[in-house]
């Protein structure tokens, strides 16, 4: 009965992207990706901002979801490395597709965590905010090794990024419980409310629907990684230690995210292959609408 509740609280969100998948033709690859950027550099902060602050965060909250979070990353990146004897020769283009064993989609994050029962948004909100430096200190570290990126170059790309200063920023007005006033809150909140459904719809028409049939070792070991070895062990860690309540809920559905669907852009920044990290992109968000329901539900026995 409780899977059948978490999966119809996401099917709108599985409507939005299959809508997308619809509408890819009537706008151009450009302005998909203007949609895109849209997101990155203004709807997803203002989501991240306005879901952090909204109410007031306990400092233990974030110290304890702030190690978690590192420590299913650095598990992604370890396991993923496993699949370089399946992957390509070039290291760069591997690295391009390593990645995503350990990079999550934001937008998602959100959905799942409302169809969770109880959970709160403000605690996706800290996941990511502690989580998107680390992913892209990951990311871009394993992209300049086949590069030519300077490490000073590889910090400014991390530290500017801006879903970190959205994210720490609501962290620390949620800390300090000072609220922003009415008018200035109000933009910000109507800008949260369009990120979602602009993200999803933009997934969906920017995705490979035919990617499945394109599975092989390389892109099934990485998306088992990230699907599957990676909530198993939060889910494992748990019962071991005996650990409840809604913050490992939220842990354990966030470890359970498909990969960033922005992962092909800094790929190809890099010149890394682009279309092969698309591809993984899209594998991994097919097949979590499969895995994120059953994760979910697993969740919810943690409450």
């Amino acid at each position: 009965m409780t899977f059948l509740l978490i999966l119809s609280g996401l099917m709108p969100s599985f409507l939005l992207v299959g809508l997308g998948g619809l509408l890819r033709r009537r706008l151009s690859e450009y302005a998909w990706q203007g949609l895109d950027r849209l997101n990155f550099e203004i709807l997803f902060p203002a989501l991240l901002f306005v879901a952090a602050s909204a109410r007031e965060i306990e400092l233990r909250t974030v110290v304890n979801i702030g190690p978690a979070v590192w420590a299913i990353l650095a598990l992604g990146l370890l396991a993923g490395y496993g699949a370089r004897r399946f992957g390509p020769a070039r290291f760069l283009d591997f690295a391009g597709g390593w990645q995503t064993a350990w990079r999550f989609n934001s937008a998602l994050g959100f959905v799942a965590i409302a169809a969770l029962p109880g959970a709160d948004a403000a605690l996706m909100a800290v996941a990511v905010g502690m989580a998107v430096p680390v992913a892209n200190l990951f990311a871009v570290s394993a992209l300049s090794r086949g590069g030519a990126l300077g490490f000073g170059a590889t910090v400014r790309r991390v530290a500017l990024n801006p879903f970190l200063l959205a994210s720490l920023g609501g962290v620390a007005m949620g800390l300090s419980g000072w609220h922003l006033p009415g008018p200035v809150l109000a933009p910000l909140q109507m800008l949260a409310a369009a990120a979602i459904p602009i993200a999803l719809i933009s997934i969906g028409a920017t995705m490979n629907w035919y990617a499945l049939a394109r599975l092989n070792g390389f892109s099934a070991a990485l998306c088992g990684v990230k699907l599957i070895v990676l909530p198993a062990a939060v889910c494992l860690t748990a019962l071991i230690m005996g650990w409840q309540g809604v913050q490992v809920a939220a842990i354990l559905v966030f470890a359970a995210l498909p990969t960033a669907s922005a992962a092909h852009v800094l790929a190809a920044g890099f010149g890394a292959d682009r279309v092969l990290v698309a591809t993984l992109i899209a594998q991994s968000t097919l097949l979590s609408a499969v895995s994120l329901p059953i994760w979910i539900t697993v969740a919810a026995v943690f409450l």
